[in-house]
Protein backbone atom coordinates (compact mmCIF):
# COMPACT_ATOMS: atom_id res chain seq x y z
CA UNK A 1 0.00 0.00 0.00
CA UNK A 2 1.00 3.58 -0.68
CA UNK A 3 0.12 6.70 1.21
CA UNK A 4 -2.17 8.87 -0.88
CA UNK A 5 0.24 11.79 -0.54
CA UNK A 6 3.04 9.72 -2.07
CA UNK A 7 0.94 8.98 -5.15
CA UNK A 8 -0.10 12.60 -5.58
CA UNK A 9 2.97 14.65 -4.80
CA UNK A 10 4.92 13.91 -7.99
CA UNK A 11 1.90 13.85 -10.32
CA UNK A 12 1.07 17.32 -11.60
CA UNK A 13 -2.22 16.29 -13.16
CA UNK A 14 -4.11 13.13 -12.18
CA UNK A 15 -7.23 15.10 -13.12
CA UNK A 16 -10.20 14.09 -11.01
CA UNK A 17 -9.83 11.36 -8.40
CA UNK A 18 -11.99 9.12 -6.21
CA UNK A 19 -10.75 7.28 -3.12
CA UNK A 20 -12.88 4.77 -1.20
CA UNK A 21 -12.02 2.47 1.70
CA UNK A 22 -12.18 1.84 5.45
CA UNK A 23 -10.47 3.62 8.33
CA UNK A 24 -7.57 1.84 10.00
CA UNK A 25 -9.63 1.00 13.11
CA UNK A 26 -12.36 -0.59 10.99
CA UNK A 27 -15.13 1.67 12.28
CA UNK A 28 -15.70 4.07 9.38
CA UNK A 29 -16.35 4.02 5.66
CA UNK A 30 -14.34 6.63 3.79
CA UNK A 31 -14.95 8.40 0.50
CA UNK A 32 -13.03 11.27 -1.07
CA UNK A 33 -13.27 13.15 -4.35
CA UNK A 34 -11.06 15.89 -5.76
CA UNK A 35 -11.07 17.95 -8.92
CA UNK A 36 -8.22 19.66 -10.73
CA UNK A 37 -8.15 21.86 -13.80
CA UNK A 38 -5.87 23.46 -16.34
CA UNK A 39 -8.32 25.67 -18.26
CA UNK A 40 -9.94 28.81 -16.89
CA UNK A 41 -13.37 27.19 -17.24
CA UNK A 42 -12.34 24.13 -15.23
CA UNK A 43 -10.68 26.21 -12.53
CA UNK A 44 -13.75 28.41 -12.07
CA UNK A 45 -15.46 25.99 -9.65
CA UNK A 46 -16.18 25.27 -6.03
CA UNK A 47 -17.76 22.39 -4.10
CA UNK A 48 -20.95 23.19 -2.15
CA UNK A 49 -22.89 20.90 0.18
CA UNK A 50 -26.59 20.34 -0.44
CA UNK A 51 -27.75 18.36 2.57
CA UNK A 52 -25.88 15.04 2.41
CA UNK A 53 -25.12 15.59 -1.26
CA UNK A 54 -22.42 17.63 -2.99
CA UNK A 55 -22.63 19.87 -6.05
CA UNK A 56 -20.06 21.69 -8.14
CA UNK A 57 -20.85 25.35 -8.72
CA UNK A 58 -19.27 28.18 -10.64
CA UNK A 59 -17.07 30.42 -8.49
CA UNK A 60 -17.64 33.37 -10.82
CA UNK A 61 -20.78 32.86 -12.91
CA UNK A 62 -19.81 35.65 -15.29
CA UNK A 63 -16.79 33.63 -16.45
CA UNK A 64 -18.55 30.33 -17.19
CA UNK A 65 -17.83 29.20 -20.77
CA UNK A 66 -19.50 25.77 -20.90
CA UNK A 67 -21.29 24.38 -17.82
CA UNK A 68 -22.16 21.01 -19.35
CA UNK A 69 -19.11 19.07 -18.12
CA UNK A 70 -18.18 21.07 -15.02
CA UNK A 71 -21.49 21.52 -13.13
CA UNK A 72 -22.93 18.31 -11.66
CA UNK A 73 -23.52 16.34 -8.46
CA UNK A 74 -20.33 14.45 -7.59
CA UNK A 75 -21.92 12.91 -4.49
CA UNK A 76 -25.47 11.68 -3.89
CA UNK A 77 -26.97 9.46 -1.23
CA UNK A 78 -29.78 6.95 -1.71
CA UNK A 79 -31.01 4.65 1.06
CA UNK A 80 -27.98 2.49 1.95
CA UNK A 81 -25.85 3.75 -0.94
CA UNK A 82 -23.31 6.53 -1.41
CA UNK A 83 -22.58 7.44 -5.03
CA UNK A 84 -19.40 9.34 -5.99
CA UNK A 85 -18.53 10.22 -9.60
CA UNK A 86 -16.80 12.83 -11.74
CA UNK A 87 -19.82 13.80 -13.82
CA UNK A 88 -23.55 13.71 -14.35
CA UNK A 89 -23.45 9.91 -14.38
CA UNK A 90 -24.05 10.35 -10.64
CA UNK A 91 -27.68 11.03 -11.53
CA UNK A 92 -27.80 8.12 -13.97
CA UNK A 93 -26.63 5.72 -11.26
CA UNK A 94 -29.04 7.29 -8.73
CA UNK A 95 -31.99 6.85 -11.09
CA UNK A 96 -31.16 3.24 -11.95
CA UNK A 97 -30.65 2.27 -8.29
CA UNK A 98 -34.01 3.88 -7.52
CA UNK A 99 -35.56 1.46 -10.02
CA UNK A 100 -33.89 -1.58 -8.40
CA UNK A 101 -31.23 -1.81 -11.11
CA UNK A 102 -27.44 -1.81 -10.76
CA UNK A 103 -24.55 0.58 -11.26
CA UNK A 104 -23.47 -1.59 -14.19
CA UNK A 105 -26.92 -1.22 -15.77
CA UNK A 106 -26.65 2.54 -15.42
CA UNK A 107 -23.14 2.89 -16.81
CA UNK A 108 -23.93 0.65 -19.77
CA UNK A 109 -25.90 3.66 -21.05
CA UNK A 110 -22.96 6.08 -20.65
CA UNK A 111 -19.45 6.47 -22.05
CA UNK A 112 -16.46 8.81 -21.67
CA UNK A 113 -16.91 12.57 -21.89
CA UNK A 114 -17.37 14.15 -25.36
CA UNK A 115 -14.36 16.47 -25.00
CA UNK A 116 -12.06 15.36 -27.83
CA UNK A 117 -9.12 15.01 -27.96
CA UNK A 118 -9.06 14.34 -24.20
CA UNK A 119 -12.01 11.90 -24.09
CA UNK A 120 -11.94 12.32 -20.31
CA UNK A 121 -12.86 9.04 -18.61
CA UNK A 122 -15.92 8.86 -16.42
CA UNK A 123 -14.94 7.43 -13.03
CA UNK A 124 -17.49 6.27 -10.46
CA UNK A 125 -17.73 4.63 -7.06
CA UNK A 126 -20.66 3.09 -5.20
CA UNK A 127 -20.55 2.30 -1.48
CA UNK A 128 -23.26 -0.06 -0.23
CA UNK A 129 -23.90 -0.38 3.53
CA UNK A 130 -25.35 -3.36 5.44
CA UNK A 131 -25.11 -4.62 9.05
CA UNK A 132 -22.39 -2.21 10.19
CA UNK A 133 -20.25 -3.15 7.18
CA UNK A 134 -19.98 -2.10 3.57
CA UNK A 135 -18.63 -3.07 0.17
CA UNK A 136 -17.76 -0.86 -2.75
CA UNK A 137 -17.49 -0.85 -6.52
CA UNK A 138 -15.39 1.39 -8.73
CA UNK A 139 -15.66 1.94 -12.46
CA UNK A 140 -13.97 3.73 -15.32
CA UNK A 141 -15.43 4.37 -18.78
CA UNK A 142 -12.75 5.40 -21.26
CA UNK A 143 -12.02 5.60 -24.95
CA UNK A 144 -10.96 2.25 -26.40
CA UNK A 145 -9.30 3.82 -29.43
CA UNK A 146 -7.54 7.04 -30.38
CA UNK A 147 -10.48 8.29 -32.41
CA UNK A 148 -12.93 7.90 -29.55
CA UNK A 149 -15.26 5.66 -31.54
CA UNK A 150 -15.57 2.91 -28.90
CA UNK A 151 -15.94 2.84 -25.13
CA UNK A 152 -14.20 0.43 -22.72
CA UNK A 153 -16.09 -0.13 -19.46
CA UNK A 154 -14.19 -1.55 -16.50
CA UNK A 155 -15.59 -2.47 -13.07
CA UNK A 156 -13.84 -3.36 -9.82
CA UNK A 157 -15.61 -4.81 -6.77
CA UNK A 158 -14.11 -4.79 -3.27
CA UNK A 159 -14.91 -6.03 0.21
CA UNK A 160 -13.91 -3.42 2.77
CA UNK A 161 -10.79 -4.05 4.87
CA UNK A 162 -9.52 -1.99 7.79
CA UNK A 163 -6.94 0.59 6.78
CA UNK A 164 -7.25 -0.12 3.05
CA UNK A 165 -8.69 1.88 0.21
CA UNK A 166 -8.53 2.24 -3.55
CA UNK A 167 -7.76 5.28 -5.67
CA UNK A 168 -8.85 5.80 -9.27
CA UNK A 169 -8.28 8.96 -11.31
CA UNK A 170 -9.08 10.19 -14.79
CA UNK A 171 -5.53 10.71 -16.09
CA UNK A 172 -2.24 8.93 -15.58
CA UNK A 173 -0.34 12.22 -15.57
CA UNK A 174 -0.03 15.56 -17.32
CA UNK A 175 0.23 15.70 -21.12
CA UNK A 176 -1.31 17.12 -24.28
CA UNK A 177 -3.70 15.43 -24.16
CA UNK A 178 -3.14 13.74 -20.78
CA UNK A 179 -3.24 9.93 -21.06
CA UNK A 180 -6.21 8.13 -19.49
CA UNK A 181 -5.83 6.14 -16.29
CA UNK A 182 -4.58 2.59 -16.91
CA UNK A 183 -4.88 -0.60 -14.85
CA UNK A 184 -6.55 -1.34 -11.53
CA UNK A 185 -7.33 1.26 -8.85
CA UNK A 186 -4.28 1.87 -6.69
CA UNK A 187 -4.18 0.44 -3.15
CA UNK A 188 -3.79 3.17 -0.53
CA UNK A 189 -3.64 3.50 3.25
CA UNK A 190 -6.67 4.99 4.99
CA UNK A 191 -5.93 6.62 8.39
CA UNK A 192 -8.35 6.91 11.30
CA UNK A 193 -8.40 10.71 11.26
CA UNK A 194 -10.41 12.61 8.66
CA UNK A 195 -8.18 15.62 9.33
CA UNK A 196 -5.02 13.64 8.54
CA UNK A 197 -6.49 12.17 5.36
CA UNK A 198 -7.83 15.52 4.14
CA UNK A 199 -4.45 17.15 4.75
CA UNK A 200 -2.55 14.34 2.99
CA UNK A 201 -4.65 14.79 -0.14
CA UNK A 202 -4.93 18.57 -0.27
CA UNK A 203 -1.31 19.40 0.50
CA UNK A 204 0.00 16.98 -2.14
CA UNK A 205 -2.23 18.06 -5.02
CA UNK A 206 -0.39 20.32 -7.45
CA UNK A 207 -0.84 23.89 -6.14
CA UNK A 208 -1.61 25.39 -9.55
CA UNK A 209 -4.01 22.70 -10.73
CA UNK A 210 -5.97 21.72 -7.61
CA UNK A 211 -9.47 23.16 -7.28
CA UNK A 212 -11.64 21.41 -4.68
CA UNK A 213 -11.68 18.42 -2.31
CA UNK A 214 -14.46 16.50 -0.54
CA UNK A 215 -13.79 13.92 2.20
CA UNK A 216 -16.40 11.99 4.21
CA UNK A 217 -15.97 9.52 7.08
CA UNK A 218 -19.15 7.54 7.93
CA UNK A 219 -19.50 5.70 11.25
CA UNK A 220 -20.53 2.14 10.45
CA UNK A 221 -22.29 1.57 13.76
CA UNK A 222 -24.41 4.70 13.99
CA UNK A 223 -24.29 6.19 10.51
CA UNK A 224 -23.03 9.58 11.68
CA UNK A 225 -20.87 11.31 9.08
CA UNK A 226 -18.01 13.80 9.22
CA UNK A 227 -17.43 15.83 6.06
CA UNK A 228 -14.65 18.17 4.99
CA UNK A 229 -14.85 20.42 1.93
CA UNK A 230 -11.90 22.53 0.75
CA UNK A 231 -12.04 25.02 -2.12
CA UNK A 232 -9.00 26.83 -3.53
CA UNK A 233 -11.27 29.64 -4.70
CA UNK A 234 -12.70 30.40 -1.23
Amino acid sequence: MDKIGTLLKDNAYPGRGIITGMSADGTKAVAAYFIMGRSANSRNRIFAAEGEDLKTKAFDETKVEDPSLIIYYPVRTLQNHLIVTNGDQTDTIFNYLSQGKTMEDALATRCFEPDAPLFTPRISALLTFADEAFSYKMSILKAADAAGEHCARQYFCYESAAGEGHFIHTYQCDGNPPPSFVGEPELVEIPDSIEDFTTQIWENLHPDNKISLFVRYIDLAGGDAQTRILNKNL
